[in-house]
């Protein structure tokens, strides 16, 4: 077997091991569960992304969905909701579907209690954002308003 061979069946054998990052993630898909976040120890760390984590910055970390998709977060408590990029892999809890940086958190309201139920749901990929026509992203507070 040639090297050129060799190369393009690891290649394909390791694609397999590893379908979230080829998969296609469909626009809309919600699923709801827990949301916790970030303890303030991971400031600084690199993330799955290879970006260091910033406390500030509206990221979470996701088990399957492609680096870099938009989520809409969304508290089912209080209907706060927020846009966050995935940045990282994790929750590594099963209870949770998500984990956000610290002022995602701050932003939805679930500092206080630690852990919410929320909504997840994809509004974008590679980093940009496509919402529907009566949403926009207020650009202050990174929160998503709908227009009435």
């Amino acid at each position: 077997m040639t090297y050129r061979r060799i190369l393009i069946l690891t290649m394909l054998a390791f694609a397999a091991l590893l379908p979230e990052a080829f998969a296609q993630v469909k626009l809309g898909k919600t699923e709801t569960g827990n949301a916790s976040y970030y303890s303030a120890r991971f400031h600084g760390r690199k993330t799955s992304f290879g970006e260091v984590h910033k406390s500030s910055e509206l990221l979470c970390a996701h088990r399957s969905y492609p680096l870099n998709t938009m989520l809409e977060v969304t508290n089912l408590e209080n209907d706060e909701k927020v846009i966050v990029r995935v940045n990282d892999r994790g929750p590594f809890s099963k209870h949770r579907v998500i984990d956000l940086s610290k002022e995602a958190a701050r932003l939805l309201g679930i500092l206080a209690k630690g852990v919410a139920n929320v909504s997840v749901r994809v509004v974008g990929m590679e980093g940009m954002v496509l919402l529907s026509p009566n949403e926009e992203i207020d650009p202050k507070s990174g929160k998503v308003i709908s227009m009435k």
